[in-house]
């Protein structure tokens, strides 16, 4: 029987650890706090969340404004205005797109 003294204790395989905070921030470019974040994720998840992103839940929601809504929009724009005003207002076109039934409904800030 070896003394436990003595004896070697067998070599502990540590976890790769990722670069340093405080002197790697500035090198990439990034917020102090993204490096924190990154680093957690790391530790906890390993590389490959850190390079492969997770898969949506959920699809991504389609823009209401497609390249035909634009054309529409371009198009009331550059028309002649009612009569009795001086130019087209975002209000009106937004008004004026939904009585020509090209959408459903949209607002005169996404106009």
């Amino acid at each position: 029987m070896q003394n436990p003294s003595t004896s070697n204790p067998k070599p502990r395989h540590k976890q790769p650890q990722p670069p340093n905070t405080p002197t790697n921030h500035k090198k990439y470019k990034l917020h102090t706090e993204n490096i924190y974040l990154i680093r957690k994720q790391y530790i906890t998840n390993g590389i490959e969340r850190i390079i492969n992103r997770k898969k949506r839940q959920t699809p991504p929601i389609e823009p209401k404004v497609t390249k035909e809504v634009q054309a529409h929009i371009i198009a009331i724009a550059c028309s002649e205005p009612p009569k009795g005003k001086a130019r087209w207002t975002m209000q009106m076109i937004a008004d004026k797109i939904v009585l020509e039934g090209v959408v459903d409904g949209i607002s005169d800030t996404t106009v």
